[in-house]
């Protein structure tokens, strides 16, 4: 199959030493619905888009202004230049889920991008289906030997076994190949509807991780059933096809 990836760029600059939050569809759109909220709260703006005829037909229309189906936002740096964890933030937002065939040319281009674009360390969100009476955690799993440290720095349990498929999946491995810092979050979701509260457990480590740009997850437990609407109403508008079980997705040891 021959790619007809596009990206159109609304703003050129470069993200030297960012930190890339990816969010395509999971289990209970925890990772959708993170990355909704981190361009909502941190005032990021659209910079770039992604196009593809092999996407869906649609365009997601924010205060009057059509995008693609794949949007790229960022923000001006909110923290002193010399400060040694200083990271601008660029976040991956979509309200799909790519056919297979696509997830490795579309992750492709999101590593080519980060690239480009001097991107330090991707974080994709991912949820997981979690059905047992013991407390919810975050789980994590690192491209490198600087991701894996950074997992072990905030408390992330890491995922010594397993499968993790998809885009996240196809950006991990493509990571470690490249030499890129990719981290993948593994948080607790309910399977059946959208749960703004396991997003906020994601956003709860996004948070340590960035602490300069005061991203607080306490606001969307508040807002978590306006936001599950929000989020289940785009999904519906573009008859999106039943998320796959936890067997299809995500499988961990």
């Amino acid at each position: 199959m021959t790619s007809d990836l596009n990206i159109h760029e609304y703003r050129t600059e470069k993200f030297e030493d960012g930190m890339m939050i990816v969010g395509f569809p999971s289990v209970g759109l925890v990772s959708s619905i993170a990355a909704n909220f981190i361009i909502r709260t941190s005032k990021l703006d659209r910079v770039a888009g992604i196009m593809s005829s092999e996407f869906p037909p649609y365009t997601l229309v924010h205060e009057g202004v059509p995008s693609p189906p794949v949007r790229i936002y960022a923000g001006q740096r909110q923290c002193d230049d010399k400060g040694e964890q200083c990271r601008q933030l660029i976040t991956v937002a979509a309200e799909f889920m790519p056919k297979p065939e696509m997830v490795q040319p579309l992750a492709n281009t999101l590593l080519d991008y980060a690239q480009q674009k001097g991107v330090k360390t991707i974080v994709s969100l991912e949820g997981i289906n979690w059905q047992t009476p013991d407390e919810p955690k975050i789980f994590g799993v690192g491209s490198s030997a600087a991701s894996r440290a950074l997992l072990s720095r905030y408390g992330v349990e890491e995922m010594k076994e397993g499968m993790v498929s998809g885009i996240t999946g196809v950006l991990l491995y493509g990571g470690e190949v490249r030499g890129m810092d990719v981290i993948c979050l593994l948080g607790p979701a309910r399977v059946n509807f959208p749960d703004a509260r396991g997003s906020a457990k994601l956003l709860e480590i996004v948070a340590k991780m960035l602490p300069e740009i005061k991203i607080d997850p306490e606001p969307l437990y508040k807002e978590a059933e306006e936001i599950e609407r929000q989020i289940k109403a785009a999904m519906e508008s573009v008859n999106q096809p039943k998320k796959p079980s936890l067997e299809e997705s995500v499988v961990y040891g």
